[in-house]
């Protein structure tokens, strides 16, 4: 099955000059614990609930002047939705990553898949990422 059978085409972007405290809202609003970071009308980034917390909250930051940007993750993970489901679930094992923004073949964003998406479609694939996502190896997951 292709990734584009699987994932969620509704995407929320963040522009990475967008404070925490405003991402923080979408993301409360949106009910997500990540955002992609677009610029450019290019995918540049994420950032997670975690990284808010982590990167900011835990140093002290002012969240009313703290900038997406600052605290982001730029090594950005991401599938095609022409893949088959189980190059996207082997990626999300590799990275230890619960979603991965999907892109076309512009590289332009159209959607995600998560765990959950295999759960429901996918269970095999599913397994193999949360195998890999479950398995410690001393880093720090997103």
């Amino acid at each position: 099955m292709q990734v584009q059978k699987l994932m969620t085409r509704q995407v929320v972007l963040i522009h990475p000059n967008t404070t925490i405290l405003d991402a923080a809202k979408k993301m409360r609003a949106e009910d997500v614990g990540a955002l992609p970071v677009g610029e450019n009308d290019r995918l540049i980034g994420m950032v997670t609930d975690r990284d808010t917390a982590m990167r900011a909250v835990a140093e002290d930051r002012a969240p009313a002047e703290t900038t997406v940007r600052e605290v982001m993750s730029d090594d950005v993970y991401y599938c095609f939705e022409e893949d088959d489901a189980e190059v996207a679930a082997a990626s999300m094992a590799r990275h230890q990553v619960r979603r991965l923004p999907v892109l076309n073949a512009d590289k332009r964003l159209v959607g995600f898949v998560a765990l959950a998406d295999f759960g429901r479609k996918e269970p095999q694939s599913g397994q193999t990422a949360l195998e890999g996502i479950s398995e410690s190896n001393g880093e720090t997951r997103r």
